[in-house]
């Protein structure tokens, strides 16, 4: 797999994000869109990268709080401007197509941002929560209390170095499945596994009957959840729904 090039962006409200860009031979690019505390430096992010650049360019992004970006995390909130940033770059680049691919929270912030800032042509959005504050699982239990505990945040930043901003959302912001008929016109594929350990099926099926067509959903069978089960073989299934479903830029006759 090609070295990347290094980006240093900047979001609306001036935060320091680090990026990474995979040139493409094409006209389509994906913004990588990680989960909560991950980085699109990990392995399995430069992974999924490497399988997704066989559909066009990539660029990888750390949100805020996150690996070598600045900032604290929002968990969901502030970080859509984070994929305004990558978007933005992907555009600066030449990119006539921008696909937001993401994880988990990465899948979350992926639908807030086309619903909410638009400027996209597809989304990608994979085992994301359809709603906040979901602890019906213990694997969600884990991740409130390392969010809502000053020792959670302290042993969240020990042990992954990801700075979560210590004051609570206020107000709120919309959930996924609150915003996701939005999106449309821009097609929205909602991919879940039914082995997932952090959220049941219901929540891809709640984003699913929350959007607007175009819209798929992919309930994937033993598939666990985001970044860390993907296998080659998702993301490349993935990377040619894009291609083939966002039509290249009409060129001027």
């Amino acid at each position: 797999m090609q070295t990347p090039e290094p980006l240093t962006l900047y979001t609306p409200d001036g935060v320091r994000i680090d990026a990474g860009h995979l040139r493409g031979d094409g006209s389509l690019c994906f913004v990588l869109a990680h989960g909560f505390t991950c980085s699109w430096r990990q392995p399995a992010l430069r992974g999924i990268a490497g399988a997704l650049h066989r559909h066009g360019g990539v660029i990888g992004l750390d949100f805020r709080g996150h690996g070598r970006s600045g900032g604290h995390s929002t968990v969901g909130d502030r970080e859509i401007l984070d994929v305004e940033a990558a978007v933005a770059a992907a555009r600066r680049r030449g990119y006539d197509r921008v696909a937001v691919t993401g994880f988990s929270m990465g899948g979350a912030i992926a639908v807030r941002h086309a619903a909410l800032h638009g400027g996209v042509d597809a989304v990608v959005s994979v085992s994301a929560p359809a709603r906040w504050y979901y602890r019906g699982t213990v694997p969600m239990r884990r991740v409130h209390w390392a969010i809502e505990r000053r020792a959670g945040r302290l042993a969240v930043r020990l042990a992954r170095g990801t700075r979560v901003a210590p004051k609570g959302w206020d107000p709120t912001p919309e959930a996924p499945h609150e915003v996701a008929g939005r999106i449309a016109p821009a097609p929205l594929l909602v991919v879940h596994g039914d082995a997932d350990p952090f959220f049941p099926l219901e929540h891809g099926r709640q984003l699913y009957e929350a959007a607007g067509d175009p819209r798929e959903l992919w309930i994937e069978p033993g598939f666990g959840h985001a970044e860390a089960a993907a296998s080659p073989a998702l993301i490349d299934r993935i990377g040619a729904w894009a291609s083939t479903t966002v039509a290249p830029a009409r060129q001027p006759s």
